[in-house]
């Protein structure tokens, strides 16, 4: 079991331990202003009732972005997160 699966299975029993799904989750993420990162995080989660919020860091280098969605189980958690990590230079909080 390579690094990545022993921390997506480490994620999946700490939510399962500590949230009781369905429940609003909140993702965070923060990428590069210079691309078009933001659009791409926020593609991820369109059209599926998440809200959405973006902030600019103070230098103007990075954005934040933070949706809240409304899940169902820690797998769908993992998804969005394993769809995420595709997008080149995002950091996930």
């Amino acid at each position: 079991m390579g690094d990545k699966d022993i921390f997506y299975t480490n994620l999946k029993n700490r939510l399962e331990d500590t949230t009781k799904f369905p429940s609003d989750y909140l993702f965070k993420f923060i990428v590069s202003s210079e691309e078009n990162q933001v659009e791409e995080v926020e593609s991820l989660f369109d059209n599926i009732g998440a809200v959405i919020n973006t902030k600019k860091s103070k230098t103007g280098k990075y954005v934040s972005v933070s949706i809240v969605l409304n899940v169902e189980n820690a797998d769908t958690v993992i998804k969005y997160y394993l769809k995420a990590e595709k997008i080149k230079g995002i950091i996930s909080l």
